[in-house]
């Protein structure tokens, strides 16, 4: 077998386990952080939010320099100290007396942050360009399935384990992804860079040929996890509101969370490969398309099956977005700088994760839940004329050169 093969073997299941590791403990932290003293629910409320966010604020931050170094150190170390990193900050989680300690090794969390990334960045660089859609699309279904999986596995061990047994076996996944990386993933050649010749932030994006296309694909990746993200804080609210009745409102708020990962799973190898066929840029906007469409649908429904089937149908899209923007990024970038690239394209995707709960839960509370879906659909709106003035930018200097 190929050598490209065996590692996107190897790091979708790496991928899993980091989805796995990340998406068990999430829905939980807010039971720990009361578990730790904190009691009031104001106080509650606000701890909650910053031990969720500080993690994804921090690796905001760090993203690009751990893209840097990955360009001149490898894209396997990077691999191995994220995975090895978070397995340790993780482990330390269960051990927490208060809740400042959870804040600040959250946040250490953060700065070990970077595996998806890198593994991206590793898969783009070896694989034949005519196949990078198709490879980066089914390495997305890796950490999709560990999504999917994560809060089934963490709710099961939460229930009856203890919370922090879900930190001591997320810890223990995390050193099996370090141990699959360390045996099985083989790094070739990469460009030589020496320290004189490291460039800086502006000449990465001037070595670029459109890098106001590279911007843009940037601020389309925060748009997509904004629009995963906006909806998290009021979902088990809003089921509750259209069915009061109900007695399984966690379980239904689990379900209805969860669909739009299993038809991501199905779509998101299909349409890659199409779109190594038709064209990516016209699979990312018709997928856009597609998600305005549904989130308009979405504030209208009168019934949680109604709003399971189109998050369904969503799915579809959220299959084939962040895949379709990371195999541009391939395209527009050299080797030489692909690893700043997906660093930089990682912190938009963590202001994102920031960005839509509070916009999410803001919206909620002035106009209520059904404004939510609006504003999210007119988001993405605004999104895709940004992004076609920048492909149709790109189309008439290429008709011009």
């Amino acid at each position: 077998m190929e050598s490209w093969k065996v590692n996107l073997i190897s790091v979708w299941f790496g991928c899993f386990f980091t989805g796995l590791a990340i998406s068990q403990i999430l829905p939980f932290l807010p039971l720990y952080v009361e578990q730790l003293g904190v009691s009031s629910h104001e106080a509650l409320s606000m701890w909650s939010g910053l031990t969720f966010s500080v993690t994804f604020l921090v690796s905001a931050v760090v993203s690009p320099m751990w893209g840097s170094l990955a360009d001149r150190k490898g894209r396997k170390l990077m691999l191995l100290r994220a995975s090895l990193g978070m397995a340790i900050a993780i482990l330390l989680q269960a051990f927490a007396t208060s809740v400042w300690q959870l804040f600040i090794l959250r946040g250490i969390m953060g700065l070990t942050s970077g595996y998806i990334p890198n593994a991206m960045a590793l898969v783009a660089s070896q694989v034949p360009r005519e196949r990078s859609g198709w490879a980066l699309s089914t390495l997305s279904t890796g950490q999709i399935s560990g999504v999917i999986a994560g809060p089934l596995m963490g709710g099961f061990m939460a229930d009856h384990l203890g919370l922090r047994m879900v930190f001591l076996v997320t810890a223990s996944l995390l050193v099996v992804s370090f141990l699959v990386t360390l045996f099985l993933i083989k790094e070739g050649p990469r460009p030589q860079i020496k320290k004189g010749e490291r460039l800086s932030g502006k000449a990465v994006f001037a070595s670029l040929p459109y890098p106001g296309l590279v911007i843009s694909l940037f601020i389309t990746t925060m748009v997509i996890q904004m629009c995963n993200g906006s909806v998290g804080p009021i979902l088990a609210l809003f089921i509750k509101a259209l069915e009061p009745e109900s007695t399984n409102i966690a379980f239904m708020s689990g379900l209805i969370a969860a669909v739009p990962g299993i038809s991501a799973l199905m779509s998101a190898p299909w349409l890659g490969k199409l779109g190594d066929r038709i064209g990516t840029a016209r699979i990312l906007m018709a997928t856009l398309c597609l998600a305005v469409v549904l989130f308009f649908a979405m504030s209208f429904v009168s019934s949680p099956l109604q709003l399971a089937v189109l998050r369904f149908l969503l799915g579809f899209a959220d299959g084939a977005m962040l895949p379709a923007v990371q195999t541009l990024l391939v395209k527009f970038a050299s080797d030489r700088v692909t690893g700043r690239i997906f660093g930089y394209n990682q912190s938009f995707m963590y202001l994102g994760n920031v960005a839509g709960p509070l916009m999410g839960a803001g919206i909620s509370a002035m106009a209520g839940f059904r404004w939510v879906f609006i504003a999210t659909a007119l988001v993405v709106l605004v999104n895709i004329v940004q992004l076609a003035v920048a492909l149709r930018a790109r189309q008439r200097r290429e008709a011009a050169s």
